[in-house]
């Protein structure tokens, strides 16, 4: 019994919190504005930049909030191809160019699939967001991206 109780501690107040949660810790952290035809929206950023922070991203993460977005660097253009495996939540993937212009949207992704998802042409960076915000915001292709990784920021 004293063994259940132990692990049952363990995976709930070491395990759970990284399950629950979008990531902390080591990943830079950061202020990220979108400029939409009506308004700039504002979302606090978690980046992925090297190739194991990109390849976990939100997985298993149970709630994004809003006004919460995961960038992926990917430090150069190039194709980028997504996919939503061991991702319970569904997300909005905005695909940005180099000069912070966003190229294209994929909304409403389906969780925990295998899915490819392209970006369609060379991008610099994604920025994946919970499903409905580039709809609720009026976040589109064209729309301008404010950070420092991008040329144009």
């Amino acid at each position: 019994m004293v063994r259940r109780s132990v692990l049952f501690l363990i995976f709930t107040f070491v395990l759970v919190p990284f399950i629950a949660a979008p990531p902390t810790g080591a990943m830079e952290k950061g202020t990220l504005e979108i400029a939409t035809k009506d308004g700039v929206r504002v979302f606090n950023v978690d980046v992925a930049v090297t190739d194991e922070e990109r390849e976990k991203g939100l997985m298993f993460v149970k709630q994004v909030p809003d006004g919460y977005g995961m960038l992926f660097d990917f430090k150069e253009d190039q194709q980028v191809t997504m996919w939503m495996k061991n991702t319970l939540v569904s997300l909005d993937m905005i695909f940005i160019r180099h000069d912070g212009t966003i190229a294209r949207i994929a909304e409403n992704t389906p969780t925990e699939s295998e899915r490819i998802i392209p970006s369609g042409e060379p991008v610099r960076a994604v920025l994946e967001v919970v499903a409905g915000t580039a709809r609720k915001y009026g976040i589109a292709p064209g729309d301008k991206v404010g950070y420092p990784i991008f040329n144009g920021h």
